[in-house]
């Protein structure tokens, strides 16, 4: 009964690590991300950290700052894995003022170590858009 269990155990194993491997291991960052931003109609796209806040400023993978074509602004900070990005939503949480504390779950989203922060929340097809634009 062992010697079955065993075969069972082994290709999991590899299926699993397979499986963590393929798309999603590597991190988005601000520089492969901005272009396409701005290609997308997004004005003011930017990485300088005195415009785009402390917290995206200092991001491990970088941080930048874009206004959508209706005037919504984003700030996206890039942590160095999905693990950081946790900590990077806690930031922005802990940071946050009064009034925007209690609209987190609206305008904040988080897909692999890229953390977004809109000023309003944002339209689906402008968080779909923004989404798409993640890169390395």
């Amino acid at each position: 009964m062992r010697r079955r269990a065993l075969p069972a155990l082994v290709i999991s194993c590899a299926l699993a690590a397979i499986a963590a491997g393929c798309g999603g291991s590597s991190a988005y960052t601000a520089a492969g991300t901005v272009k396409c931003l701005a290609g997308k109609g997004f004005k003011d796209v930017t990485t300088d950290p005195t415009k785009i806040g402390f917290i995206a400023g200092f991001a491990e993978n970088g941080g930048l700052r874009a206004t959508a074509p209706n005037g919504n602004v984003v700030t996206i900070a890039f942590a160095k894995d999905a693990a950081g990005a946790t900590g990077t939503e806690g930031a922005f949480t802990a940071h946050a003022s009064k009034f925007y504390k209690h609209r987190m779950q609206d305008i904040m989203e988080s897909q692999r170590n890229a953390v977004l922060v809109w000023t309003t929340a944002p339209t689906q097809a402008q968080l779909t858009l923004a989404l798409g634009c993640l890169a390395q």
